[in-house]
């Protein structure tokens, strides 16, 4: 069994990643622990000789926080908190990015600023462990106080409250809890407002388009190099001299790859009778070391996010301060998962493009790439399944980030929507997915066309493996059966997180 010591140290992108795909399983530090302890015993201390009010832990919440709460009403308070903050609707966020949620809300506690009982966040680390993935809806987050509606429907499940996805179906968390001989949480002052601040709604959705952009990347280098020898195309544009002198960083590196990938071919280093090849191969380190540059800035944005305490009002025990402020805002998310979906969609617009042109009858290719044009349509429609996804990918590239809406009386008077640019960008994900199997679906058939020439032993060796899950079509078959044995063939063999 694998064991991930949740400590004070940075969390990066592929340790997280791992943590999901390998399946490890929790354990707090000791660090951890005295951090938890000690800010709790301070925060009881304090209170017990509090006589002004302080946010949200002796006062009502949003524009009620000029409401004094009686000491016998804190407990009552935070369990009220939670239950009326539990308010999402729309469909269910998917169970991994469930998952990481609870990780990532373990590690905002770890730092020991926020309050909470250290049974609280054991709690956590036992549902993470077990696999107990409470219920969370998409819909009801503005990503202004963080992320109450999603991150309250979390909480809730640790009172034994609403309801789990646990051992293949939903359940109710009383149950699960019971079957595991484990106690509802009973919360203390200031937790409930710990556990639904902050980001992390957002924060795990970011991380998981993240790291499915990371094989995406890789994967449009690959696809597009599959297209550019199936079209016969040129390799001077991928020159490091060229790229020397234009030097982005994503665009050196995508040439790097692109030359890398080819290398060893006998397609790429045959004389060419055209001169120039259409911008949707010549210009492959271009657009996708843009889209490159897009992915490191958002990735820098959620590393630091995932290393950071987000929750309000915090804690200061060293230095007796507790403050309230606006960490919970999710503005450089929104930002950055704007970001994140255009350099995506950017990969999927050029792809289509490139299998547009392979299809489209030109340099010695056959028309939609048909054995027998006429009386087989070949690979014409896919194209329009790929037309489609990319236009939909536009719709949803439409900013949240420069939306807002006044809520809680005016006290919220801006808001970020970063939990709608998570959700479109996960959308953005898939189907960025979706218009890659598509492309490789024609660029493995164009392929063949060029036999008995080969390729480099890198794709060679790549397509003889694709091969065994999508045949070459012959005659006209059910192109929906032939996108999803390529769609599978990617989300097997594209790296989760390297």
């Amino acid at each position: 069994m694998k064991i991930h010591s949740v400590s004070t140290t940075h969390l990066d992108l592929c340790l997280v990643g791992k943590i999901i795909s390998e399946g490890y399983q929790l354990k707090l530090s000791e660090e951890v622990i005295a951090n938890i302890t000690a800010c709790r015993e301070y925060l009881d201390q304090k209170m017990a000789s509090q006589k002004e009010p302080i946010y949200g832990i002796n006062t009502g919440f949003g524009s009620l926080y000029n409401v004094s709460i009686p000491a016998d009403d804190l407990e009552q308070l935070q369990q009220n908190l939670v239950m009326s903050h539990a308010c999402g609707t729309g469909d269910e966020a998917p169970q991994e990015v469930v998952k990481l949620m609870l990780l990532l809300k373990i590690q905002a506690l770890a730092y020991g600023k926020s309050g909470v009982q250290l049974g609280t966040v054991q709690r956590l680390v036992d549902f993470f462990n077990l696999n107990i993935l409470p219920v969370v809806y998409q819909q009801g987050s503005l990503g202004a106080s963080g992320d109450l509606a999603p991150l309250a429907h979390l909480s809730l499940t640790l009172l034994g409250l609403g309801e789990v996805n646990y051992s293949g179906k939903r359940q109710h968390a009383a149950d699960v809890l019971k079957q595991h001989k484990l106690e509802s949480i009973r919360l203390q002052s200031k937790e409930g407002l710990a556990l639904l601040n902050g980001t992390q709604f957002m924060s795990a959705y970011g991380v998981w388009c993240l790291l499915k952009t990371r094989g995406l990347s890789t994967g449009a280098d690959v696809i597009g190099c599959i297209s550019l020898e199936a079209f016969d195309g040129r390799k001077d544009p991928f020159s490091p001299n060229l790229h020397s002198i234009r030097p982005h960083a994503g665009q050196i590196q995508t040439a790097a790859n692109i030359r890398k990938i080819l290398e060893g071919s006998e397609l790429i280093a045959r004389p060419k009778a055209h001169v120039q090849d259409p911008y949707s191969f010549r210009c492959m380190p271009q657009v996708h070391g843009a889209s490159k540059d897009v992915f490191a800035y958002a990735e820098q944005v959620f590393l630091t996010e995932i290393n950071s305490v987000t929750d309000n009002p915090t804690i200061f025990a060293e230095e007796d301060e507790i403050i309230s402020g606006g960490n919970f805002h999710g503005q450089p998310l929104a930002l950055a998962l704007d970001f994140l979906a255009i350099g995506l969609a950017e990969l999927g617009s050029i792809s289509e493009r490139r299998t547009y042109q392979l299809i489209a009858g030109l340099r010695g290719l056959p028309p939609f790439l048909a054995g027998n044009p006429g009386l087989n349509s070949g690979f014409m429609i896919p194209q329009y399944t790929a037309a489609s996804i990319v236009s939909q990918n536009k719709q949803l590239c439409a900013p949240a980030s420069t939306d807002s809406i006044v809520s809680s009386n005016g006290q919220e008077d801006h808001v970020s929507m970063g939990a709608n640019a998570a959700t479109k960008c996960y959308k953005v994900v898939e189907n960025l997915e979706r218009i890659l199997a598509i492309e490789m679906l024609n660029a493995a058939q164009a392929l063949e066309f060029r036999r008995p020439a080969k390729s480099s032993p890198f794709l060679e060796t790549l397509l003889a493996a694709y091969r065994k899950q999508v045949p070459f079509v012959q005659n006209d078959v059910i192109m929906h059966e032939q996108i999803a044995r390529s769609i599978g063939y990617l989300q097997d063999n594209l790296p989760f997180f390297g």
